[in-house]
């Protein structure tokens, strides 16, 4: 724990775009590529543009999908 109070102290000196790309970096390191859980979004994805176009489900607009969580 002593590494990470050393980050958390000079954390503090960093500007906020440095602590933002440090933020993505320390989030980046904890995803794994998982080859198979990106092919099955992958084809998820492609099912849903195609059901898209095929006229099968529409879009719904950002405002209205964002009204839902208020």
């Amino acid at each position: 724990m002593a590494t990470a109070n050393k980050v958390r102290q000079e954390e503090r000196t960093l500007k906020p775009t440095e602590k933002a790309e440090l933020i993505d970096k320390l989030l980046s390191s904890l995803d794994k590529h998982d080859v198979e859980l990106e092919a099955v979004w992958s084809k998820e994805a492609e099912s849903r543009i195609d059901a898209y176009e095929r006229g099968a489900i529409k879009a719904v607009a950002l405002e209205k999908v964002l009204e839902r969580y208020k």
